[in-house]
């Protein structure tokens, strides 16, 4: 008979012992569901998620006004360079309230396992999960796992749900984009979609390419704290790219977008993966990246904050918001021809997050 090892730091009680492979009964609700979780999954998730087991869990707030919001990741392959879908759930989740201005505070994580995944991938996850959330600050406090059958899922799908607090006098949101402001993003565009890609699909650009992600509360924060109410906008360009980001806004604002195609900052390795694919680098994926709609007179000090930290060291002003009823984003080339950006139709890079 084959000795099965478990995954490092992971104890197996006498029901796992025998499976060193995802099955159905993990998802049972009984004996190998509390095993996986005691031993793989609360180990690995802290000491918040470790407190008690509860459905719910407690969540204290200092403010009446909390963020919340909820997404899936499914990208494909589970690790790339650069990342790995663990840091895109908590990451991505931590963005999507920081880019309402909320500092987050709280996770859950609903694991859709796939039968037959091995355990030592489960507590690479796992483990990685935990690790960014504590690298980000913010506890993973309660969660659900689920199993299905051979070929009804991907391996490993994650739901994370996130719930931030934000601060009094904080008013960020699409509404708010303002004909006058500057559009800002914090660095250079598309590192993201190509390292998956290039990932998935074995391809190589003569360079190493890794994804940008990273959670960006810390640099909202320092945004704020020289802009204040003059932060209008923030948004955080991950499918679609910058141009649905920018599309989008400019939708719901009944604004237009003018954008300088010189000062985007695309990385050569970028430029010329698209090239070879036919791909404009606004519309690939980003998962560390923001842009923001801030009032002329504190885009710099914005600008300034953001390149204080090491993932905002090269953000820029690319552009400004227009009034424009028709609510247009327009890029304006090398050569001065000002040409219109969509929203992309349908989906260039599949599951990239």
């Amino acid at each position: 008979m084959t000795e099965i090892v478990a995954p490092e730091g992971w104890t197996c009680p006498a029901p796992l012992r025998h499976h060193d492979r995802v099955v159905l009964g993990h998802g049972g609700g009984g004996r190998l569901s509390a095993d996986l979780i005691e031993h793989l999954l609360l180990p690995a998730y802290g000491s918040a998620a470790a407190a008690d087991l509860p459905d719910a869990a407690v969540v204290h707030a200092a403010t009446d006004r909390l963020a919340f919001s909820t997404d899936a990741y499914v990208v494909r392959p589970l690790y790339f360079p650069g990342g790995s879908i663990a840091d895109l759930a908590v990451n991505g989740t931590i963005n999507d309230l920081a880019m309402r201005g909320a500092r987050p505070s709280a996770l859950s994580v609903s694991l859709i396992l796939e039968e037959g995944l091995p355990l030592a991938t489960l507590a690479r996850v796992a483990d990685d999960l935990g690790r960014a959330a504590r690298a980000a600050g913010v506890d993973v406090v309660t969660g659900d796992t689920k199993v299905v059958g051979k070929g009804q899922a991907d391996e490993v799908f994650i739901i994370t749900t996130g719930v931030g607090e934000i601060p009094d006098g904080v008013d960020i949101g699409p509404l708010r984009a303002t004909p006058g402001d500057l559009v800002v993003v914090s660095g250079p565009i598309g590192a993201h979609g190509v390292a998956v890609l290039s990932e998935r699909e074995g391809l190589t650009f003569g360079t190493d390419l890794v994804s940008d992600t990273a959670p960006l509360h810390e640099m909202v924060a320092a945004m704020l704290a020289v802009a204040g109410d003059d932060l209008h906008v923030l948004r955080d360009p991950t499918r679609g790219g910058l141009a649905a980001s920018l599309c989008e806004i400019a939708a719901t604002a009944r604004v237009g977008v003018e954008i300088d195609e010189r000062a985007v900052p695309v990385p050569d390795q970028v430029a010329a993966a698209c090239s070879m694919l036919g791909l404009d680098p606004m519309h690939v994926a980003n998962e560390g990246r923001l842009v923001a709609m801030v009032a002329p007179a504190r885009a710099q000090a914005v600008v300034d904050a953001m390149r204080s930290l090491a993932d905002g060291a090269d953000a820029c002003v690319i552009g400004q918001v227009t009034d424009d009823p028709r609510a247009r984003v327009v890029v304006r080339t090398p050569l001065g021809v000002a040409r219109i950006v969509d929203r992309p139709m349908g989906e260039q890079l599949p599951r990239i997050c």
